[in-house]
């Protein structure tokens, strides 16, 4: 357990496999990915961070219509407009992200996989920085980009017509077979970042593998029951689709 203080609060005690998680996917994030170089996800993740402070973010957060307000967002980054625009949507106003904004966001030139790489960095830079706040804890740096050019590698199998982004099927060799939820699914086009993201999950949530049988209990402080009752609050509160 590391103990740590909070700003201007009580010390809390804090598993070791979380910050052993959070320092595994801020890693994998400064590595080279399928489509953006390290440099470009650790770009990607700043904006993402960026996106909590950004004036343009919170004037779209609080219209009735996120398109209500143009303009450039806070910040230079060596990312496009386009990919500094998409990550800001996301990480400041999920749930108003619409089919719109994918197909804008493709028009735009950014392809279904590299979005779904996008969305893998994102998810975790969003949930690792909710995390620390949550708790009055400073954000941990983001790592020093690593050198190397993307994989560009594709998967094989992705099916078309079951949501915005082409997705492997449920039970894929990708994944060992491993039947897939589909919130894991969305992002399959990207497979390194949904190994990535379990990691996470396994760490703060439990094994995917666990999710679907309702008696499993991962030994956690509080009990099954009230994880998936916390769950589906803060699901319903950001409107997740889940």
């Amino acid at each position: 357990m590391s103990v740590v203080s909070a700003d201007h609060g009580p010390t809390i005690t804090i598993r070791e496999d979380l910050p052993e998680a959070f320092s595994r996917a801020l890693a994998q994030i400064a590595s080279p990915g399928a489509w953006w170089t390290g440099a470009e996800r650790v770009a990607i993740a700043t904006e993402a961070r960026r996106a909590f402070h950004c004036s343009l973010c919170a004037k779209r957060k609080a219209a009735l219509s996120p398109y209500t307000h143009d303009g450039r967002h806070d910040g230079e980054s060596i990312l496009s407009l386009d990919i500094v625009d998409m990550v800001h949507r996301i990480a400041s106003d999920p749930g108003r992200i619409s089919k719109r904004v994918y197909e804008d966001t493709v028009a735009a030139g950014i392809e279904p996989a590299r979005y779904a790489e996008t969305l893998g960095v994102i998810v975790r830079t969003v949930n690792i920085e909710y995390f620390h706040r949550a708790l009055g804890l400073p954000s941990p740096a983001l790592p020093i980009a690593e050198s190397g050019e993307p994989s560009r590698r594709l998967p094989e199998g992705l099916v078309d017509g079951e949501a915005w982004l082409p997705m492997l099927p449920t039970r894929h060799a990708e994944f060992g077979g491993r039947s897939l939820p589909n919130v894991g699914r969305a992002m399959s086009a990207a497979p390194d970042e949904v190994r990535a993201m379990a990691d996470l999950a396994t760490a703060e949530y439990m094994d995917m593998a666990h999710v679907s049988d309702p008696t499993f209990d991962p030994g956690r402080a509080i009990d099954r029951a009230q994880m998936e009752l916390i769950a589906g609050r803060v699901s319903a509160i950001n409107e997740c689709f889940y």
